[in-house]
């Protein structure tokens, strides 16, 4: 059943064509929100609309744009072409990501220059044109999908780890800035959650699935909670120990 007091709210999710995004579109329609969808990806973003009609019936209001957050210059006419589709957005969530393996000295600058791209100047970008619609409406909630690996150098994995610590330090200044326009920001850490964007994640602990991160992430965002950690057990607990792990923990794991 489609939550009432939800129906006439509506989100915008970047990236929403797998993975957290995609599960993300799925529990807003859940609870009855309008829903903006975007992704590099319009044949998959067409199917993921489908398939949420179907699973949701009451969830007819699915706009779509295609956005490649890559596209510095493009994003933000494409944002706001969408959030005037919408008639408006009460949310954006800044989603859209990228990772793989990278090692220092190993011919990966191409794609750790790639990685800082997508994650960074791309989120700014989102940000950015959030920000820009919100201050014409009056207020809003941006929600930035950052990571746990933002306070945790990581062997393999260095130019993921420096994105979302760059895009947690800009959500954090963004915040401060914000207060008194009635704009306001939740951060969200997530651990192990199981999606293409990083292989054998079922290998690793307290690795949950997408829906569940995304029933959990909703629930905070509709919280407006500052910062969130999804799942919160154990992360929520264990995050001080992030940032200070020893060097030779990483190096027994190599």
């Amino acid at each position: 059943m489609v939550a009432k007091t939800h129906q006439q709210k509506a989100v915008v999710i970047t990236g929403a064509s797998a993975g957290i995004g995609r599960a993300l579109a799925f529990e807003f329609a859940a609870r009855g929100y309008k829903l903006g969808l975007t992704a590099r990806r319009m044949e998959v973003l067409e199917r993921v609309r489908d398939e949420i009609r179907t699973t949701h019936p009451l969830a007819q209001s699915i706009e779509l744009q295609r956005l490649d957050v890559d596209a510095t210059k493009m994003v933000g006419p494409a944002l706001h072409a969408l959030f005037a589709a919408l008639g408006g957005a009460d949310i954006v969530v800044v989603n859209a990501g990228i990772n793989e393996p990278t090692f220092v000295g190993k011919g990966h600058l191409t794609k750790q220059t790639n990685i800082i791209q997508t994650n960074v100047i791309g989120a700014i970008a989102t940000v950015d044109a959030a920000v820009e619609h919100f201050l014409t409406r009056g207020g809003g909630q941006i929600v930035g999908i950052s990571s746990l690996a933002s306070l945790q150098g990581i062997p393999g994995q260095g130019a993921y780890c420096a994105s979302k610590a760059a895009f947690s330090m800009f959500l954090d200044s963004a915040r401060v800035e914000l207060r008194a326009k009635s704009i306001s920001i939740t951060k969200i850490l997530p651990g192990f959650i199981l999606t293409e964007i990083a292989p054998n994640m079922h290998k690793y602990p307290f690795v949950v699935s997408a829906d569940k991160a995304a029933r959990e992430i909703v629930s905070l965002i509709e919280r407006r909670v500052r910062n969130g950690v999804v799942p919160h057990f154990p992360w929520w607990w264990m995050r001080p120990v992030f940032g200070h792990i020893p060097d030779w923990v990483w190096a027994k794991m190599m």
